[in-house]
């Protein structure tokens, strides 16, 4: 058996094993470096760290560790009670209010199943309330993180454009960025038509201290726990990864969080100022985050002490120990061997919407930006024959691997699921399975037509 074969079968048992045995993928991945370089390569500790990406780490850490001091502090609980007042508490907005905010908080960098995690609860409590579908409401919160998840300064934004750079493809921020937020619009947009959205608008609207709520926790009449505690017990919620309990606690013991006090309104400046220093100016995001945190943290230390552990160490760990991975294909060679068997294939298209679809079937099941971590770079030298575009396929690639995290198998899904105060809970579990099943059969394809078919960069 060929190096190369044993290299990708390693790949997929990294995948089966993460999916089934709750195993982050990254502390897998890094074994397998290990495992696959000293036994099947022959590279010694640094070759196999050469592919450590150490600017992805810094972004990873300091944009994570800056809005875990803004989850602590409680602006973003300033920030859902604020939309939700900007709509005067109109029911129909609702949704679409809890869209903008997780879409919000991902494109200013927050990982997404921890913006999932924030505003899920208090979006599922609203939707017992008055009568809105849990399944609307749920893919809304999922559908609007995807929707801002690939702004230039958002984590999973720095990780594929940091990636497209890495392997000297041509790239386009924010073609990528409109891409997926424009598909999650228009998925959001055809939920809510189809699932009671325009009903709403007869409810008029709600009074503002109900919709708020104080101190920015649900209603618990909705639910004895906060509308999470019965979920977690029975095991809904991923292990890893930031969960509905850590995000509720916050919420809970935050003395006011429908006003602005002075640390608020520097996190909120602090955040405006790193999308301003990004953009404006070009500079490195993960070390604009981390001073930006350090500072807030000397200002507040009570608010920031608990920032640290707060990080998405999990995304960290899963992320550099893919690329790692990664890194040891590229030595062997694995990449150019499976990027010219996916060009063999004689039909460029055909390979493309194939990839897509491989994308969306393994990310429904594992990680999101594991699998976008290891498919870009295989599709590397078929997209270096020049027949099809390198930013549309990055984009429905990026796409097809994110917009299936409504799955409840997902971590995001699993975050609606546990979030989700009276309903059926097995019911509900069966309506987002044959939701996230719609999407992976459908979005790949249409993707593809899109954006990869016209020929995009």
């Amino acid at each position: 058996m060929s190096p190369e074969l044993i290299s990708i079968l390693v790949l997929v048992v990294v995948f089966v094993i993460a999916t089934t045995r709750s195993v982050n993928m990254g502390a897998l991945a890094f074994a397998a470096a290990f495992a696959v370089g000293e036994l099947v390569a022959d590279l010694d500790a640094d070759g196999i760290f050469a592919g450590f990406p150490g600017d992805l780490f810094v972004v990873l850490v300091g944009v994570t560790y800056l809005f875990a001091i803004a989850r602590a502090n409680g602006t973003t609980d300033w920030l859902v009670h604020a939309s939700i007042r900007l709509v005067r508490g109109r029911v129909a907005l609702i949704p679409w209010v809890m869209f903008a905010i997780t879409g919000a908080l991902t494109a200013i960098g927050a990982v997404s199943p921890a913006a999932v995690a924030i505003v899920a609860p208090i979006a599922l409590s609203f939707a017992a309330r008055y009568g809105i579908s849990p399944l609307l409401m749920g893919a809304m919160v999922v559908h609007g993180a995807q929707g801002g998840g690939f702004s230039p300064i958002s984590i999973y934004g720095t990780i594929v454009n940091g990636i497209v750079e890495r392997e000297h493809l041509p790239g386009n921020e924010v073609f990528l960025f409109l891409a997926s937020l424009i598909v999650n619009l228009v998925i959001a947009g055809v939920m809510f038509v189809l699932f009671g959205g325009l009903k709403l608008w007869a409810q008029g609207a709600v009074p503002l201290d109900e919709a708020t709520g104080s101190g920015g926790a649900p209603d618990k009449r909705d639910a004895p726990d906060g509308g999470t505690g019965p979920a977690l017990s029975s095991g809904a919620a991923p292990s890893s990864g930031a969960g509905p309990a850590t995000a509720v606690a916050t919420r809970t013991e935050a003395p006011d969080t429908t006003r602005l006090t002075p640390a608020r309104i520097a996190t909120l400046t602090a955040l405006v100022a790193l999308v301003v220093a990004v953009l404006a100016f070009d500079l490195d995001a993960g070390l604009t985050s981390i001073t930006l945190a350090v500072i807030l943290s000397a200002a507040w230390p009570e608010d920031s002490r608990r920032a640290v552990g707060q990080i998405a160490w999990s995304t960290v760990l899963l992320i550099c120990g893919v690329l790692t991975y990664v890194g040891v294909l590229e030595e062997i060679g694995t990449i150019k061997w499976a990027g010219e068997g996916v060009g063999g294939i004689g039909v460029p298209l055909l390979a493309a919407v194939l990839l897509c679809y491989i994308g969306a079937i393994v990310s429904a099941f594992a990680s999101s930006v594991g699998i976008m971590g290891a498919l870009i770079p295989l599709a590397v030298p078929f997209l270096a024959q020049g027949e099809i575009g390198a930013v549309g396929m990055v984009a429905a690639l990026a796409v097809s691997a994110t917009v299936v995290d409504v799955s409840p198998f997902s971590t995001n899904g699993a975050l609606v699921l546990a979030a989700a105060p009276d309903v059926d809970r097995e019911r509900f579990f069966r309506q987002l399975m044959i939701y996230g099943g719609i999407v992976v059969a459908v979005v790949p394809a249409v993707v593809w037509l899109v954006l990869v078919v016209p020929g995009f960069g």
